[in-house]
């Protein structure tokens, strides 16, 4: 295989890594609406290709199976769990963003939330 249809082969395996990883985050909770499941969508998707084949060699290495699986095997399982836990990773940081803001601005986005559920 020349290192060309090599490299193809690896993104296309990356994309579907991500894409898998992406719908079982979406079917895992359910998002509240079609803008908030596209967002996550993307999130996966983009998380899966760029961290897919980093994240795949790292799991590999903590179960001491790097030896046993191949370049398209690492970058799938890589991929997929990368795509499926950046939703979780974006939850907890903007958790965490928020416990940070001042009192005041916790009670303006409370009131509007609930005049949007309205």
């Amino acid at each position: 295989m020349s290192s060309i249809s090599g490299a193809a082969f690896l993104w296309a395996v990356k994309g579907t890594g991500a894409i898998a990883g992406s719908a079982i985050s979406l079917v895992y909770i359910l998002p509240k609406g079609r803008r908030e499941a596209a967002a996550r969508f993307a999130v996966g998707l983009v998380s899966g290709l760029v961290f897919g084949g980093t994240v795949g060699l790292k799991v590999a290495v903590e179960l001491g199976i790097e030896d046993r699986l191949g370049a398209g095997e690492l970058a799938l399982m890589g991929s997929a769990a990368a795509s499926l836990s950046a939703w979780w990773a974006l939850g907890f940081l903007m958790r965490l963003l928020t416990r940070r803001r001042s009192p005041g601005e916790r009670a303006l986005r409370d009131a509007e939330r609930t005049i949007d559920d309205l």
